[in-house]
């Protein structure tokens, strides 16, 4: 491959951001159509159920896909789902060669598609800019693999590592470019889970405001005794889907799904069986917005693929709430241990990324 493949597959990916916040469940593809050096048609899947990025871009380019070569960041469907399979439009455009970024993980495509192309004569090439490709969907990437979405916690701290005075309060520790920040985060996850003591005490909406976002996320609620009222500005109805996480079956508020969850030894939800159970539904990947108890309670079950922190240039006091609660450390070997990804500023705080050291 050459430099030039480089490039185009990099105007791919580009495309393939545009369905960030909207391709939920299915991952985010683009595709760029070259003949003779120039693009002849472009395009990327946008929403679940509509063409995808093949189709966009044959259907622009038109008679000029004869010949041409297709850089798409995904190896092309050789299934039917809600749409046709891509290689079959791609065979019948007379598309001459096919280069993809990272083979598709689904087991209904899985290598499939690279072959069903090549057996109809198109020169196939994959591996180009992979690493990219499989980030742009991590969590699609690890539901396909594992059965389970990708987890990102997000916390907001002071400088001395306080979520929140003594009294619970906490709007805002954080300034307003963090928070506009964490709807974008909302909306690109697709799916925002917080527990219930986080519901009894705020009565978030967990909306995203501040951003465009042409998908309404889906709202989670992990609540073993199931104490969240009907009333909780979650539920309500806007089209996001609504998941109760709950230990045993509750009543459910209409169009709330009622998630029953096995539980640990000391009746906590289990968190592998959460994420098993919405990995299930689809989810591809989830916000957690936790307090202390949960927060830790995930830290601690190694389940953490990501943590995002907002920290603010203010110190709150010994008084003050911490960050996660981790009992039963009590030696310096035993501490969760992540490494540094990304330090950037927002606005008057620092966005931190970071990877735990499994």
């Amino acid at each position: 491959m050459t430099e030039s493949d480089g490039l185009w597959m990099q105007q791919a990916l580009s495309l393939a951001r545009e369905g960030l916040c909207s391709t939920h469940p299915n991952p985010r593809v683009g595709c760029v159509l070259v003949r003779d050096g120039a693009v002849v048609g472009q395009g990327a899947h946008f929403v679940a159920g509509g063409p995808h990025a093949e189709v966009h871009a044959l259907r622009a380019a038109g008679d000029a896909a004869r010949g041409a070569t297709a850089f798409v960041t995904l190896e092309p469907c050789n299934h039917s789902g809600r749409t046709p399979p891509c290689v079959e439009a791609l065979i019948a455009a007379g598309v001459r060669r096919v280069v993809y970024a990272v083979e598709d993980p689904n087991p209904l495509v899985a290598g499939q598609g690279a072959a069903r192309l090549r057996a109809a004569g198109i020169t196939v090439e994959g591996g180009l800019h992979a690493d990219q490709a499989e980030a742009l969907n991590r969590g699609f990437f690890q539901r396909m693999r594992s059965g389970r979405p990708w987890l990102t916690l997000k916390l907001a701290a002071s400088l001395d590592g306080r979520t929140a005075m003594a009294s619970g309060e906490s709007q805002w520790i954080s300034g307003e470019a963090a928070r506009a920040d964490v709807h974008r985060l909302r909306a690109e996850a697709g799916a925002v889970l917080v527990g219930a003591a986080t519901v009894q005490a705020d009565d978030p909406a967990l909306t995203v405001r501040h951003v465009a976002s042409p998908r309404v996320p889906d709202r989670i609620v992990w609540d073993s005794r199931a104490r969240t009222p009907a009333s909780a500005s979650v539920w309500a109805e806007d089209g996001a889907r609504r998941i109760w996480l709950t230990a045993a079956p509750a009543a459910a508020p209409q169009g709330v799904l009622n998630a029953v969850i096995d539980t640990t030894d000391d009746g906590h939800l289990a968190a592998e069986a959460v994420l098993a159970r919405l990995g299930a539904l689809a989810v591809n990947e989830v916000l957690v917005e936790a307090g202390a108890a949960l927060a830790g309670a995930l830290i601690q079950a190694g389940v953490v693929d990501e943590l995002v922190l907002y920290l603010a240039p203010r110190l709150l006091g010994d008084d003050a709430r911490g960050l996660a609660r981790l009992p039963g450390l009590h030696a310096l070997a035993a501490s969760p241990h992540f490494r540094f990804v990304e330090v950037t500023p927002v606005g008057d705080d620092l966005r931190l990324r970071l990877h735990p050291l499994r």
